[in-house]
C-alpha cells in the first residue's frame, strides 16, 4: 500500500496502488546526479536483477531513449519479469537515462520512487473499481520526473477489468507509461496487448539458474540439482534450495531399477514412496501460498475491507499451482529415470550388447510416454505401477 496524490499532489487512500514513495529533495537528487558523461545508457548494471533474458533486456535498454505509452511483459512465473519492470522503470524515471546511481534509480529500483506507480491486486484478481483507479491515476501529472510509470501485475488474471483499461493504455497521457504483466495472454487480453508492444520472457535456462545459485551462495552440486527441477522457473529454484530433501528425492528416481525385482510388492511399494514424496515436495510452496495469503488478508484489512475479496478464488489458484508443481516435480523425476536408462544405453551400445540396449531404449520411450501422459491428469498410481511393470519386465 501506498500514497496517492491528486494531480496538485494532494495525497489520498488508496487501497489498489502501491510503490508510491514520498517527494524527493530536488538538490539532493541534482547532486547525486551521474557525472560520467557520455557513459552507456541505460547502464547494463540497471537490469542485473534480470538473469536468463538477454533479448528482452536488449529490447528494454533499446525503448528507453523513445518509450512508447505501453508495453506488455508476459512470460512464466520466475522469469524476470517485475525485476525488468523496475529496471525499465528506473531507466525511465532517471534524468540520465538511466545511470543506476543517482538517487532517481535507487528509489525507484527500491520501489520507493513517487512516480513509480505499482499497482497489486488485493484479492484474487484486478477487479473493476482497481482498474477506474488506474485510469483516475494515469491522467495525473508526475510528481517529480517528466513521466510516472505505472506497473500493472497479474494482468493474466483479471478477467472483468482488463476492458475498464483498455481506453488509457491505448491512449494515456503523454507523461504516462504503462508496463504491464502477465504469465500468458488468454482471450480477454489479446484487445490490451495489441495495443501494447509485447516483451516476451522465456523460461530460464538451466544452466543460467546453475550459475545465478551458485552466485547466491548456494553449493555448486546443490544449485545443478534444484536447477534441472526448476522447469525453467529461477523462483521454483530458488525455493527449492531451501528444501533439504530436494536432492534425495531426485536421487531416489535415479535408482529405481535398482528396486525393481520382478514383483508386484516391489513396484507398489516404488510407487508409493515417488508418489508421497512428490507430496512432500510441496511444502515449500504451500508455506508461500499461506504467506501469501496472510498479506493479502492483512492488506484488505488495512483497506477497511471485511475479509479478504475472493479468498475462495485464490485458494483455488493456489490449488492449481500445487497441482502443477507436483505434475512437475513428477516430470523432474521421469527425466531423472530417463536420463539413467540413456546412460544404460550407452553403455549397451559401446560394449556392443545390442540386446540390452535394445531394452535402455524401449525403456527410454516407455518413460517418455508415461511423462506425456501426466498431462492428461491420469490415475497416478495406474499409471507408474504400469511403468514400472514395463521396465521390471525388460529387466529379465
Amino acid at each position: 500500500m501506498g500514497e496517492d496524490r491528486d494531480a496538485g499532489g494532494g495525497a489520498g487512500a488508496d487501497d489498489h496502488l502501491s510503490g508510491v514513495g514520498g517527494g524527493a529533495d530536488p538538490e539532493a537528487a541534482a547532486g547525486e546526479d551521474d557525472v560520467r558523461g557520455d557513459a552507456e545508457r541505460p547502464d547494463p548494471g540497471l537490469f542485473a536483477a534480470v538473469v536468463g533474458q538477454p533479448k528482452a533486456v536488449a529490447q528494454l535498454r533499446a525503448s528507453v531513449r523513445r518509450p512508447v505509452h505501453a508495453y506488455l511483459f508476459h512470460g512464466p512465473p520466475g522469469s524476470g519479469k517485475r525485476a525488468a519492470a523496475t529496471a525499465f522503470a528506473a531507466a525511465l524515471l532517471c534524468r540520465s537515462g538511466g545511470c543506476g546511481v543517482c538517487l532517481d534509480c535507487r528509489r525507484a529500483l527500491a520501489g520507493t520512487h513517487s512516480d513509480l506507480v505499482v499497482v497489486e491486486r488485493t484479492g484474487a484478481a484486478l477487479d473493476v473499481d482497481g482498474a477506474r483507479q488506474i485510469v483516475a491515476r494515469a491522467q495525473m501529472r508526475p510528481v517529480e520526473a517528466d513521466r510516472q510509470v505505472i506497473v500493472v501485475a497479474d494482468l493474466h488474471l483479471a478477467v472483468r477489468s482488463a476492458p475498464a483499461l483498455l481506453k488509457t493504455v491505448e491512449e494515456p497521457p503523454p507523461t504516462t507509461v504503462f508496463v504491464l504483466l502477465a504469465e500468458d495472454i488468454p482471450e480477454h487480453l489479446v484487445t490490451v496487448a495489441s495495443r501494447c508492444v509485447g516483451v516476451r520472457f522465456d523460461p530460464v535456462p538451466e544452466a543460467v539458474i546453475t550459475a545465478q545459485l551458485v552466485a547466491e551462495g548456494v553449493e555448486p552440486a546443490l544449485a545443478g540439482v534444484v536447477a534441472r527441477s526448476a522447469g525453467g522457473r529461477l523462483d521454483r529454484a530458488r525455493l527449492n534450495a531451501t528444501d533439504p530433501e530436494v536432492a534425495s528425492r531426485l536421487e531416489r528416481w535415479k535408482h529405481v531399477p535398482d528396486r525393481l525385482d520382478g514383483t508386484g510388492a516391489a513396484v507398489v511399494m516404488e510407487v508409493e514412496a515417488l508418489l508421497g514424496q512428490a507430496e512432500d515436495a510441496l511444502g515449500p510452496l504451500r508455506r508461500q501460498h499461506a504467506d501469501e495469503l496472510a498479506a493479502l488478508t492483512e492488506a484488505a484489512t488495512m483497506a477497511g475491507r471485511k475479509g479478504l475479496p475472493g479468498r475462495k478464488e485464490i485458494e483455488d489458484r493456489h490449488h492449481r499451482e500445487e497441482r502443477r508443481w507436483r505434475t512437475d516435480e513428477l516430470r523432474t523425476g521421469l527425466a531423472v529415470l530417463a536420463a539413467e536408462y540413456r546412460d544404460r544405453l550407452e553403455d549397451a551400445t559401446v560394449a556392443g550388447a545390442n540386446r540390452d540396449a535394445s531394452r535402455a531404449a524401449a525403456a527410454v520411450t516407455a518413460i517418455e510416454d508415461a511423462a506425456a501422459a501426466l498431462a492428461r491428469n491420469p490415475n497416478e498410481s495406474l499409471l507408474f505401477e504400469s511403468l514400472f511393470v514395463t521396465l521390471a519386465g525388460m529387466g529379465e
